[in-house]
């Protein structure tokens, strides 16, 4: 992994830990062994490290994405929730989750890529569910974008909550989300 890849890989954990506003060039510097020098060298401000954090999450999503184009809306939503069991498990919260508590202090540059994120992930539910709906694999009312926004603020909210209440509530809304969409009533 090149310096530039783990710097990126240091902030997004930091990011996913304490926050955007809580972590500065020096932690970074500690945790890779390189002076800060360094970490200018690869990323003039902050701003740019936190795009590049983004960025790294649109690339790895782009690949998982990939890697799920040909599944069935099924498969998708079993992906989609283990995103966030991983994330659980890794004793983290998702970028977006992180990111959008630190939202009014973030620079524009940020934000605007965080958008784009979040719009990418959100019509990749949208899409399987209105196609498992269309298949008659998901049951759900309303429209698919009002289903899929509601089922990402759920995981994201879940993963933070279920901190203080346990790990098993957080292995139940998986589970009541998943049921809830494939009955038939």
């Amino acid at each position: 992994m090149s310096t530039k890849e783990q710097i990126i890989q240091v902030a997004d954990s930091l990011i996913r830990d304490k926050g955007y506003n809580a972590f500065s060039f020096f932690d970074i510097s500690n945790a890779v062994g390189i002076k800060k020098a360094s970490i200018h060298y690869h990323f003039p401000q902050k701003i740019d490290l936190g795009i590049a954090v983004i960025d790294y999450h649109i690339e790895n999503f782009h690949k998982m994405k990939k890697d799920f184009e040909d599944k069935s809306p099924l498969q998708k939503l079993d992906k989609f929730l283990s995103i966030y069991r991983n994330i659980k498990n890794d004793n983290k919260i998702c970028i977006v989750g992180s990111l959008s508590t630190d939202y009014n202090t973030l620079d524009i540059g940020i934000i605007e890529h965080l958008k784009v994120f979040s719009e990418q992930v959100l019509n990749w539910v949208i899409a399987w569910l209105k196609y498992g709906q269309e298949q008659g694999t998901f049951h759900f009312k309303g429209e698919p974008r009002t289903k899929a926004v509601l089922l990402i603020s759920t995981m994201i909210a879940s993963v933070q909550i279920t901190r203080l209440t346990g790990d098993e509530d957080f292995t139940l809304i998986q589970k009541i989300i998943k049921e809830d969409l494939i009955k038939n009533d």
